[in-house]
C-alpha cells in the first residue's frame, strides 16, 4: 500500500513539472506536437525506472555513511556521499545512451524530431532530482524507489502530453500576439501546476 501511495503521489503531488518545475527545458521545447511529446515521455520513464533502482543501490551500498560496512567492518566509518552526484549522473548518462541507440535505430523518424532534447535527457533535472530525492527521502526499500521512479517518469509523461495537446489545440485559436509561443505556453503551465494543487489531499 505505501508503494502504490508513493506512486501516486509522484504522478500527481510531487510532479517533476508542476510541484518542482524540474525539466522545463525540453518540457517547453519539444511539447509542440504529441507525438514527439510521447516519445520523449517514454524515454524519460524508461530512464528513470531504470536508473533510479540503480541509484538507490548504490546510495545504499556504495555512496551512504557506513554503507561500505558489508565489505568489511574497517570501512564502517567510510563516508562517500560527496561522490553522489558524480554517481548518479554517470549512472544516468550510460542508460540515456543506451535509449537514444535504440531510439536511433527502431524509429529514426522519432530521433530526428527530438532532436538534440534525447541526449539532454541526461542532464534533465527532472532525472538527476528524482535521484536526489530518493536520496534525501530514504526510502525503505528498492521496490519503493522503483515505483517513486516510475511513478515520477509517469507524471512528467503526463505533464508534456497534456500540454502537447493544448498547445496543438491553440494553433487554431486567436492568441494575442504578444503572448503567441512560449508566452501562452507559460501561463497554461502556471493553470495546470494550480490545478495540480488539488491533488495535494490524495493519500491512500
Amino acid at each position: 500500500m505505501e508503494a502504490l501511495n508513493i506512486f501516486v503521489k509522484s504522478i500527481f503531488v510531487d510532479n517533476m513539472i508542476f510541484a518542482y518545475f524540474l525539466g522545463m527545458c525540453s518540457f517547453l521545447a519539444v511539447s509542440k506536437n504529441v507525438k514527439t511529446a510521447i516519445g520523449l515521455g517514454v524515454a524519460v520513464i524508461f530512464v528513470l525506472g531504470i536508473t533510479l533502482p540503480i541509484n538507490y543501490l548504490m546510495d545504499k551500498y556504495l555512496l551512504s555513511p557506513g554503507a561500505l560496512s558489508w565489505i568489511s567492518p574497517d570501512l564502517a566509518n567510510v563516508d562517500l556521499s560527496f561522490l553522489s552526484f558524480i554517481i548518479f549522473i554517470a549512472v544516468i548518462a550510460s542508460f540515456v545512451q543506451l535509449v537514444e541507440m535504440v531510439v536511433e535505430k527502431y524509429s529514426p523518424s522519432l530521433y530526428s524530431s527530438l532532436g538534440i532534447f534525447l541526449p539532454l535527457i541526461a542532464v534533465n533535472c527532472a532525472i538527476l532530482g528524482a535521484s536526489l530525492f530518493m536520496q534525501q527521502r530514504a526510502f525503505p526499500s528498492l521496490g519503493i524507489a522503483t515505483c517513486y521512479g516510475l511513478g515520477s517518469g509517469v507524471g512528467w509523461f503526463l505533464a508534456i502530453v497534456s500540454i502537447a495537446a493544448i498547445r496543438e489545440k491553440i494553433t487554431y485559436s486567436n492568441v494575442p500576439k504578444p503572448l503567441q509561443g512560449l508566452g501562452i505556453t507559460f501561463i497554461i503551465a502556471g493553470l495546470m501546476a494550480i490545478a495540480f494543487m488539488g491533488f495535494m489531499g490524495i493519500n491512500i
